[in-house]
């Protein structure tokens, strides 16, 4: 009778994965709920992760001409209202402040006191508050463009929350920027989303589809919202990050208007894009396996790990000798744009749990070291992403390090856009749309699906079929999509094929 291999979370990715997301969050240590309800705790090695990530995302807004600053976290539901069409969009996620001020209610409670004038919102999304402000700053086509992002919080009333990928508050960056001319602001538009493709596949190594939103997916109150769709390891689309062109609606919504090279007075135009701790989520469904995490060494909070292995005093002093300076060493090494990171893991643990303990991290290299490799110069490594081991002389480690960073780096988005392409599949009718998106035991829905490009006519055709199957078009992808054909449900001539999936 063969014996089920033994891995570090359970239940599988394919036993059960939902269950087996939370368990790679809690075995790696990333966060947890908190007593708020819907709210998470980011510890600190998720905390980690999502500093590289803003470090790295900060650089390239900064690269293309943006700048940091800071908007109140609350909105007068006022300037909510003036835009209809967002204010729409967001109600039912409000999260809203009518009172302010506790005061004793005389039984050994508190009960708020004083009712606010203008109640205020929780922001969802800035657009409105900064709106108004970009009024007061816009006069002439001289202070055009304004280029702004800022990094914070928000909050949307989710009822099924999810770490990472859905909870009440979250962090993001949003950023706002204003143009005298409709085709600047389209411009910055989509120079923001390939900013999102290259850090997602070049930093996060997750392959991504480029796309279009449909106008029934898009932002509520933007012209144009176009997105990066990536693939998770259950066949599910997660978007990834979004960029609006918002048109003249908020503009004309928040009155930011200046006085053009002619001397008229005009409308700006206006942007925003965003990505979100979401991202964090991405990683962990895109790279981790049964084991749990796997990181790419880019946003690694630490590149390496060194594991001292000795068994009295004596060789300790050795060992720990020995592994402070290959640590020193291996720092002098830069990967990625910065230094690498090493951890030296000294506690008193067994060695089988410290290994566990970090392979659950995913931290992408183990390094150990003992009385013997040390007597022979050298250091046993590991790789998270394929599990090599090898015996290595210090001075290849150090001279090779780099390179094994990027070959783990390369090699877990090569993985990554495999599945997704063993995974995406061309539909040209409803029968085998059906079939695709249709779990085999509806008892126990398993693992099923993936990507469907599919020629559609109409939006509001579809969608019956669509929220029959729980099935959503996350994009039409802006490349390679010039072919006409025709509908898969309807037969009827049709531009363009969407990414159909079901998603996050």
């Amino acid at each position: 009778m063969n014996k089920k291999p033994k891995t570090a979370i359970s239940p599988t990715r394919g036993e059960d994965y939902p269950e087996w997301y939370q368990q790679v969050i809690k075995n790696a240590d990333l966060a947890e709920s908190s007593p708020v309800r819907g709210c998470m705790v980011i510890k600190p090695w998720g905390y980690s992760l999502w500093e590289n990530m803003q470090r790295s995302l900060d650089k390239m807004f900064k690269d293309t001409g943006h700048r940091n600053a800071y908007f109140p976290l609350f909105i007068p539901m006022s300037f909510l209202e003036k835009e209809a069409e967002h204010v729409e969009g967001f109600a039912k996620e409000c999260a809203v402040v009518t009172h302010h001020r506790l005061e004793p209610d005389g039984e050994g409670g508190l009960k708020p006191a004083g009712k606010l004038e203008e109640p205020l919102i929780v922001r969802p999304t800035s657009e409105t508050i900064i709106g108004a402000m970009y009024a007061k700053w816009v006069q002439s086509y001289r202070d055009l463009p304004i280029l702004i992002n800022q990094w914070a919080n928000v909050v949307r009333w989710e009822m099924r929350t999810r770490l990472f990928l859905r909870t009440a508050e979250f962090l993001w960056q949003e950023g706002h920027t204003v143009h005298a001319t409709r085709a600047e602001a389209i411009d910055e538009t989509y120079k923001m989303l390939d900013v999102y493709a290259d850090f997602a596949e070049n930093w996060m190594a997750v392959p991504v589809i480029k796309g279009e939103k449909t106008a029934g997916e898009r932002f509520p109150g933007a012209d144009i919202t176009v997105s990066i769709e990536a693939m998770m390891q259950d066949r599910k689309a997660l978007q990834a990050g979004t960029s609006h062109f918002l048109g003249q609606n908020f503009s004309k919504a928040q009155e930011i208007t200046f006085q053009d090279k002619d001397g008229e007075v005009a409308h700006a135009w206006t942007t925003s894009w965003g990505v979100s701790t979401r991202l964090v989520g991405a990683l962990i469904m895109t790279h981790a396996d049964d084991d749990g995490m796997v990181i790419p060494p880019k946003i690694a909070p630490a590149h390496a790990v060194i594991l001292p292995i000795y068994r009295d005093e004596e060789a300790r002093e050795q060992v720990l000798e020995y592994c402070n300076a290959l640590k020193t060493e291996l720092e002098q090494q830069v990967y990625g744009g910065r230094a690498l990171e090493i951890e030296i893991d000294d506690r008193d643990l067994r060695g089988g749990e410290k290994k566990w303990y970090h392979v659950k991290r995913g931290v992408p290299l183990r390094i150990e070291v003992g009385p013997k490799d040390i007597a022979k110069g050298a250091a046993f490594v590991a790789r998270r992403d394929t599990g090599e081991q090898q015996s290595m002389q210090r001075e290849e480690l150090v001279a090779g390090i780099v390179e094994m960073l990027d070959g783990i780096q390369n090699n877990l988005f090569q993985r990554a856009l495999a599945m997704r392409e063993e995974h995406t599949k061309t539909i040209t009718n409803e029968a085998d749309f059906r079939a695709y998106f249709t779990p085999k035991n509806a008892d126990s829905p398993e693992i099923h699906g993936g990507f469907a490009l599919c020629h559609f006519a109409s939006e509001e055709e579809v969608q019956p079929l669509l929220d029959e199957l729980k099935v959503t078009i996350r994009c039409i992808p802006l490349a390679d999509n010039e072919t006409p054909g025709t509908c898969f449900l309807t037969g009827k001539p049709a531009e363009k094929m969407a990414v159909f999936a079901k998603a996050y």
